[in-house]
C-alpha cells in the first residue's frame, strides 16, 4: 500500500504572502519602514517629527535594527490625522 503525496502548497504561501502583505493593523497608526545608514536614518527621523509633531499625530520610532555596515532599520508610526 503506497502513502498518497503531499499536495503542493504553492497556491496556499502565494495566498498568505498576498494577505499578509495586504493586512494592516487595525490601529488607526500608519507605519513605514526604512533601512538607512544611520546618519540619513536620522534626518529621516527629525524630517517625520518636524513634519507630524509627536503631540499631535502621537508619531513614534516604534521598533529599530542595527544592521551590518552602520545602517538602521526603523519602523516609525503617526496617526493619519492630527486630534
Amino acid at each position: 500500500m503506497r502513502t498518497p503525496s503531499r499536495p503542493p502548497l504553492d497556491g496556499l504561501k502565494k495566498r498568505l504572502d498576498r494577505a499578509r502583505a495586504e493586512a494592516t493593523p487595525r490601529d488607526g497608526f500608519l507605519r513605514e519602514t526604512f533601512v538607512l545608514p544611520r546618519t540619513d536614518a536620522r534626518l529621516k527621523a527629525k524630517e517625520w517629527f518636524e513634519r507630524w509633531p509627536k503631540q499631535a499625530y502621537w508619531t513614534s520610532i516604534e521598533s529599530w535594527f542595527e544592521r551590518p555596515g552602520d545602517v538602521i532599520e526603523f519602523t516609525i508610526r503617526r496617526l493619519p490625522v492630527a486630534d
